[in-house]
């Protein structure tokens, strides 16, 4: 049986949808991707930027998915890293009690990738300006993990941060591994970060966490999908990956 996953997409995001599809077609012949947009044009610390993270259209989005009878739903964005983990669990719940359909996001596959890597500092590259900076060390600090560097554009509107080119993606994340993290995270899913994570994995020796590869790799765990070895990076040989293998 052909497998279905859905995912919500913010409205101005650009990368998301060709860089998913990009990094499933290893699986094309075994799962489709389906996507739902919720409307996210910013990304600041104020109530009408963080007001776009409510729940309802979230599920709105996910309702619209399930009438495609996905099998999966990920919320590719990331905004429970700085509105809270506990954010993003909820509307995992709540997609789950409305649809019937597992689910996880962005953030959350951020949570098991640093656990099942056994790392506890990590090198952070985003857009972002430095209010939501704060936001995203403080979740992942009462997750246990300390930010050792980060690189940060100060940026607020979301279609710009399509316009950073993979070049400087990687030289952020060049800048920040001079502080030797365990891991560098790339935590934007406007980023075309995807692009340049995997070499920059064999370039540096560290592990390089983008934001959109790491949504996909939760959501096939969702799914007993074997996570592909191309654009995966370490991810494709983690623990977590491996029994996902053996169980499909």
């Amino acid at each position: 049986m052909m497998a279905r996953l859905g995912v919500i997409t913010p409205s101005s995001n650009t990368v998301l949808e060709p860089q998913t599809v990009r990094l499933l077609k290893p699986v094309a012949d075994r799962l489709t991707v389906h996507f739902s947009r919720v409307r996210v044009t910013a990304i600041a610390d104020d109530p009408e930027a963080r007001g776009q993270f409510a729940v309802a259209p979230m599920l709105d989005a996910a309702r619209l998915l399930a009438d495609a009878r996905v099998h999966a739903v990920l919320w590719s964005g990331t905004s429970g890293a700085w509105e809270g983990l506990d954010a993003d669990r909820r509307l995992v719940a709540q997609i789950g009690a409305s649809t019937g359909i597992p689910a996880t996001t962005s953030s959350l596959a951020l949570l098991d990738a640093l656990q099942v890597l056994d790392v506890r500092r990590y090198g952070l590259v985003v857009p972002y300006v430095k209010p939501i900076v704060a936001k995203i060390e403080h979740t992942f600090a009462e997750a246990g993990y300390k930010c050792v560097a980060r690189s940060f554009a100060s940026l607020t509107v979301n279609w710009d941060f399509a316009e950073m080119s993979p070049h400087e993606i990687a030289d952020r994340v060049r800048e920040v591994a001079r502080s030797v993290p365990d891991v560098i995270v790339i935590h934007c899913t406007n980023l075309r970060g995807s692009e340049v994570s995997e070499d920059l994995e064999h370039e540096l020796g560290i592990p390089v966490l983008d934001s959109v590869v790491v949504g996909v790799w939760g959501a096939l765990q969702l799914l007993k999908i074997p996570v592909p070895r191309a654009r995966f990076g370490r991810l494709a040989e983690t623990p977590a990956s491996q029994a996902v293998a053996r169980d499909a």
